[in-house]
């Protein structure tokens, strides 16, 4: 329990502070009326991670994930659950009942058969869903690249909360920036069972700066949902953040000079002008910036995922 940071000492009533990390909290927690059932549902989750590799219920945001907790499905059909016993998923089940009432007592689950007699995690990896986005990040010009971090760099804490753990359980030494040897293996516990060089790919696509690893500005632009995109208030901000002398176009001068800020050489600056300049002007106005944004950014059915390349984003079953 040292890793939820919910730290209780339970005496007789009912508590109606909201605490603990938002992957474990019960939902009767966030809805201010409960009691020690609450460390059933905790350790509920924390088995369904071991089992799983993911958390049950996930988003990019801590409100998403109470959203999540309050109203979200158990996923027991995507790989590796099919493998798993039922036994086990049974016991799952029973530890995040939604009703403090109906959930499993800390004795009953203790004295669940799959505690007893068969509890093991599988040990083959899972097979990972078609990863998308991160090729889909690699395919993009620098100034895309540059403007998603800009995006995501101006988000809310609330908006990047489980990117932000995510990065962490990457970033295994605390250095503030994820190894090829942290990303390898980051993926083989959520279960991404990938070639070398298919990790390769990702690290040279996330790593921006070509500095030899990710840093966490570099992890949200590559992970970022693209729904982001679609907001005017974070495509304005970017453009802005380009257009430095407020003149209403981005030039190749201050395409060179935020490509310096982020630490990018050899960046072809007149093919992504040429590319994006629908005008043949020479620069890149605010219209033409938003197409560039938005271009390719259509959600993916599972059907059409299959015809795309891999992502960070789908490797780390980030949803």
């Amino acid at each position: 329990m040292a890793q939820i940071q919910i730290q209780l000492h339970w005496q007789s009533g009912i508590y109606s502070d909201v605490v603990g990390s938002p992957y474990y909290v019960a939902p009767e927690v966030l809805l201010k009326q409960y009691g020690c059932e609450v460390d059933v549902w905790s350790a509920g989750v924390i088995i369904y991670i071991l089992l799983s590799g993911v958390p049950p219920f996930w988003d990019e945001s801590e409100q998403g994930i109470f959203e999540q907790v309050l109203q979200g499905d158990l996923d027991f059909s995507s790989e590796p659950w099919p493998s798993i016993s039922k036994s086990a998923k049974d016991l799952v089940r029973k530890m995040l009942n939604r009703d403090p009432g109906k959930r499993l007592t800390a004795h009953e689950a203790l004295c669940h058969p799959w505690v007893c007699v068969d509890g093991v995690a599988p040990d083959k990896p899972l097979d990972s869903a078609v990863l998308t986005r991160l090729k889909q990040f690699s395919a993009m010009n620098k100034l895309k690249k540059m403007a998603l971090r800009v995006i995501a760099e101006n988000l809310s804490e609330d908006e990047i909360a489980g990117l932000r753990e995510m990065f962490k359980m990457l970033d295994t030494d605390n250095s503030g920036q994820i190894t090829l040897e942290e990303l390898k293996t980051g993926l083989q516990r959520v279960g991404a069972n990938l070639k070398e060089s298919e990790i390769a790919t990702l690290m040279e696509a996330a790593d921006i700066d070509n500095s030899g690893s990710i840093d966490y500005g570099e992890f949200l632009a590559a992970t970022l949902h693209l729904n982001k995109v679609e907001r005017e208030d974070n495509l304005f901000a970017a453009f802005s953040y380009f257009d430095k002398d407020g003149s209403g176009y981005i030039t190749q001068d201050e395409l060179q000079k935020a490509c310096e800020e982020f630490g990018i050489g050899d960046a072809h600056l007149d093919d992504i002008i040429r590319d994006i300049d629908q005008d043949n002007d020479g620069r890149i106005d605010y219209n033409e910036f938003v197409t560039m944004m938005q271009k390719g950014n259509n959600p993916l059915g599972k059907k059409g995922q299959g015809q795309m390349s891999f992502g960070l984003r789908e490797a780390l079953k980030i949803r």
